[in-house]
């Protein structure tokens, strides 16, 4: 049913407050692969950690492995104060050894019960798994985000049954305990398109962002992840007014480019407006109070500091 929400909730309480102006703008910092910095309504997020350098190489499982080819914007060490980190599944170019090593333990993170259960194994106390379309709420003092967890089928059906499961997220704002978001964010995970996607604007009619996993990503020939083709249709489907692409070429293994992307969605006459950010590059978005968000891309290159 449109709107509906599990009765219950992971509740997870942060210090801080977050002041009135922090529901008026955001942005969304650029690292590399599916790692961003999102930062809105006093809560600053880390998704997917890969902070591995050009030639590094990650394990895929069953012996195989992709090299980088890209480094990150920015070093972990440079990152700001986190309040938790979004993780869409434990794969090595999602959460790397970089990030094993130096996040903090008490880090809240907000993943699968999959990679949860095994992050909880090596040390990290205050992990949430959810399953599909269950929910987690970060509070502070005057805000309130709700991660719901979102389906994703990373390959065809047998192959993702071999594969660390994984999610798209769906990130909403509220000031104080209002259950009105103030805004709204739309993260796909790894996954192909399937039926269940068009459950998602059911649910949510109005998605002002997203950030949208493409790469093509192939392994022995399958298809993991989506392409060029694949993005547009899920953009078609979802139909968020702006959209972000992220994790197109930084591993040997992502075949399908950020042009042929962008070709395709130039062809297609999208609704939803396509944003394209270089590693280090912000999109900043403003959000009043009664509109719907609009969002602009930042004219320099800045970390979060």
């Amino acid at each position: 049913m449109a709107g509906e929400r599990a009765d219950e909730a992971v509740a997870i309480d942060l210090p801080g407050e977050a002041a009135p102006e922090a529901f008026e703008h955001g942005s969304v910092f650029f690292v590399g692969t599916a790692t961003t910095v999102i930062r809105y309504g006093g809560f600053t997020l880390l998704t997917d950690p890969n902070f591995l350098h050009a030639g590094d190489h990650v394990h895929l499982g069953y012996g195989l492995e992709s090299e980088r080819l890209t480094n990150p914007a920015i070093d972990i060490e440079a990152l700001p104060p986190l309040d938790a980190c979004v993780l869409s599944h434990l794969h090595g170019d999602h959460w790397d050894e970089v990030a094993e090593a130096k996040l903090r333990r008490d880090l809240p993170i907000v993943t699968t019960t999959h990679a949860a259960a095994e992050l909880r194994r090596r040390g990290f106390g205050r992990t949430h798994g959810l399953g599909t379309w269950d929910a987690a709420l970060l509070r502070k003092r005057g805000a309130v985000l709700r991660i719901t967890s979102l389906p994703a089928r990373h390959g065809p059906p047998v192959v993702h049954r071999a594969l660390p499961p994984t999610m798209g997220s769906m990130l909403e704002w509220s000031a104080g305990e209002r259950p009105r978001p103030r805004f709204r964010m739309w993260i796909s995970g790894d996954t192909l398109v399937h039926r269940a996607l068009a459950e998602i604007p059911q649910r949510w009619p109005h998605i002002p962002l997203a950030l949208i996993h493409l790469g093509g990503t192939r392994v022995l020939g399958v298809l993991l992840t989506m392409d060029a083709q694949q993005g547009v249709r899920a953009l078609r489907i979802v139909a968020p007014e702006r959209a972000i692409p992220i994790h197109y070429d930084d591993y040997t293994v992502f075949r399908s480019s950020l042009e042929d992307f962008l070709a395709e969605a130039s062809s297609a006459a999208l609704s939803t407006a396509i944003h394209v950010l270089e590693r280090g590059e912000t999109f900043e978005f403003d959000v009043e109070a009664d509109e719907p968000a609009r969002g602009r891309r930042a004219q320099e290159l800045r970390a979060p500091g």
